[in-house]
């Protein structure tokens, strides 16, 4: 049984306690508390048992064995879901909607066939051919320090520890490399599905292709994703990495597509403070550190790192640190970017650091799990958290957008390079293009925000420049505008191919508000 699933049944149990004693308030009025007292502890205790069940499997090299008969597992079940003449219409993944990192609350679940998933693990290293197996439970936390420890890493490294190799590519991932890379389905070379009728099919650019490129964005609903293989590249102790702040919006732009553009930059990042105010990050690996330029920013008593580079900003200081791969890699998740200061308001604080900082950040699935009905809805309607995908050369005009429609500061802006390749999504054109994501999360501070008419807003800019939104987050185009967006050619030709209308729901009604409201 996933610990994740026992801790969250006690802390179930927990709230139900807490709604009898009429302590609601704390959680939704002083919420600080409870996730100090609480998930904070909670977090901690799962991440321990995670890793050494992990490192420990992988070392007595049981996890292929296991794999196989888990395989053979969701088989059965899919086929048990045939026999029974679809007495649930759909089928679905049986891990519970609070355990993901998306917003979207999972009630499908409880009218689909929920199909057991308990896969988990990295099974196998190699070197030669220079890939590495997982399981679709595996997260980013685990494979770092796995590869890393070992010489070894992904090319496309998505920030937070939880993120999910399944949800990474039934979604998508993006990193600070993506530039060079792609999105995180480009770094993958091979996919293993449990389809439909119950068989098991591997995909590969050059077998079976078609599926093989249909998987990404998919969320699900072309087969079970059961493993997948990622290239991996050789790394480096250190990452060298140069703050350089930027005023004015035409400076920034002009800057950072130019950066973008430069690959022998391995790393680009900005971080944006206000519409004119931001600070360019460039970093590329390297065994060599200057030792009085070092900095170690994932230590728990460290400054969050967005509050550590707006140092730089304030300053009007270029400076250059090296930061350990492994610091860089997760350089945003103690503070979950920068949501967790409206969580913790006081997380920053030195004192609160050094006596506390060990334990941060708390899991998101558990933020989620005790968040209610209350809290979840003043979420939605008074708090951001888009990723919006666009053209590289829209980016000056995509800053205003979202300037003047939520006003969310910081925004993240991160390059990546869309291959033209089959699938959701890829350029309007037929080359390459280089797009930028643009990240907001937070508080708009726009008075004239409501959260569905402000989103579809940036939703129809967005599609009107040609870009992607991101899947996780809470989408309310309609089925229309939704193919607009996205290319389903592929998709639905694989719908059609496989006999998933009548197993998996399509995926925007499992994704979008107006379908599933």
């Amino acid at each position: 049984m996933d610990p994740l699933l026992y801790l969250g049944g006690l802390v179930v149990l927990f709230l139900l306690w807490i709604k009898v004693k009429g302590l609601e308030y704390v959680i939704i009025h002083q919420r600080w508390i409870f996730v100090c007292l609480f998930l904070l502890p909670l977090s901690v205790i799962f991440d321990v048992y995670y890793y050494l069940r992990a490192w420990i499997i992988f070392k007595m090299c049981s996890a292929p064995k296991q794999h196989d008969q888990r395989v053979r597992d969701i088989q059965r079940q899919v086929r048990e879901w045939k026999k029974e003449g679809g007495k649930k219409k759909y089928m679905c993944t049986g891990r519970p909607g609070w355990l993901t990192v998306s917003l979207r609350v999972g009630k499908y679940k409880k009218t689909h066939k929920n199909i057991m998933i308990n896969m988990m693990d990295i099974l196998e290293v190699d070197t030669k051919r220079q890939v590495v197996r997982v399981e679709p439970l595996a997260n980013m936390g685990q494979v770092t320090a796995l590869l890393n420890s070992i010489g070894w890493t992904l090319p496309v490294l998505p920030e937070l520890d939880d993120l999910t190799v399944g949800g990474l590519v039934m979604g998508t991932g993006i990193e600070s490399s993506s530039h060079i890379y792609g999105l995180f389905q480009h770094i993958c070379v091979a996919f293993e599905l449990v389809l439909a009728d119950g068989s098991l099919v591997r995909c590969t650019e050059k077998e079976n292709s078609d599926l093989f490129y249909a998987v990404p964005w998919s969320c699900g609903t072309l087969g079970f994703l059961v493993s997948a293989e990622i290239r991996i590249i050789p790394a480096r102790k250190w990452v060298k990495l140069c703050y350089e702040p930027v005023r004015g919006l035409d400076a920034i732009c002009k800057k950072f597509a130019e950066e973008s553009a430069n690959k022998d930059n391995q790393f680009v990042e900005g971080l944006q403070y206000s519409r004119d105010e931001a600070v360019i990050m460039t970093g590329t690996m390297t065994d060599y550190a200057e030792p009085d330029k070092t900095n170690c920013i994932g230590y728990y008593f460290k400054p969050w790192f967005f509050r550590h580079v707006e140092g730089f900003l304030k300053q009007n200081r270029v400076a250059v640190e090296y930061i350990p791969l492994r610091h860089y890699y997760h350089r945003h998740t103690r503070s979950i970017f920068w949501e967790l200061q409206d969580i913790i308001p006081f997380g920053n604080n030195p004192l609160f650091r050094y006596v506390f900082g060990w334990m941060v950040p708390p899991k998101i699935s558990l933020l989620k799990l005790t968040q209610g009905e209350t809290i979840r809805k003043l979420y939605e309607q008074h708090h951001v958290v888009q990723d919006m995908l666009v053209p590289m050369k829209h980016i000056k005009t995509s800053i205003l957008r979202f300037h003047e429609d939520i006003h969310v500061y910081p925004l993240w802006l991160c390059p990546f390079m869309l291959p033209n390749q089959p699938g959701m999504v890829h350029p309007k054109g037929n080359e390459d293009e280089l797009y930028v994501d643009i990240g907001a999360y937070g508080e708009p501070q726009v008075k004239h925000f409501e959260a569905k008419s402000s989103t579809r807003q940036l939703e129809k800019f967005v599609r009107e420049v040609h870009g992607f939104q991101m899947l996780y987050a809470d989408v309310y185009m309609e089925r229309q505008e939704f193919w607009e967006m996205f290319d389903g050619t592929l998709y639905h030709k694989l719908r059609e191919q496989l006999d998933c209308k009548d197993a998996f729901p399509e995926v925007y009604d499992k994704i979008c508000k107006s379908a599933r409201h």
